[in-house]
């Protein structure tokens, strides 16, 4: 394989709200209703995602971004990567429902290219280590490059 592609998944429930504004939209451009457009059209914000996509035979990359399966994007000239870190993070966020507050934490998995010393290209971001990896030694592979785990308090390369 000489592409890979990464779309940031897009939540459930951000689909189902657009599935269900797509389900009304047409049945009411059927009844004859005007509206029924504007949410046809309005649905579609809820299919949208974003990602990357890297051309390991012609070294470009390009952040994409898309609706359904049409993928939009500038190709860009790969830089000259050192080596491909995956690391672990939290990211926490604060949720309001009328008067009561929650932060909600989550862990997530994220491979980054890392060039001209500390510059980074985001590439892939999941909940599960084994993917992260997975992604991380077929970049390598591709680019002759080296890993480096910080997935752990001590960092070691692969």
């Amino acid at each position: 394989m000489n592409k890979i592609t990464y779309k940031r998944p897009v939540p459930k429930l951000k689909r189902l709200y657009g599935a269900g504004l797509l389900f009304f939209g047409i049945l009411s451009s059927l009844s004859g209703n005007i509206l029924g457009i504007i949410f046809i059209f309005s649905s579609l914000f809820f299919f949208k995602y974003d990602g990357i996509e890297i051309d390991f035979e012609t070294k470009k990359y390009r952040n994409i971004y898309g609706i359904l399966n049409f993928r939009f994007g500038k190709w860009e000239d790969l830089p000259d990567v050192e080596y491909v870190s995956v690391f672990k993070t939290t990211q926490t966020s604060r949720v309001w429902i009328s008067t009561a507050s929650t932060v909600v934490t989550n862990t997530s998995i994220k491979v980054n290219l890392f060039y001209n010393t500390n510059r980074k290209l985001e590439i892939y971001e999941s909940e599960k280590s084994d993917d992260a990896f997975k992604i991380a030694k077929e970049v390598a592979l591709h680019l002759d490059i080296d890993i480096l785990d910080a997935t752990k308090k001590e960092s070691e390369w692969l």
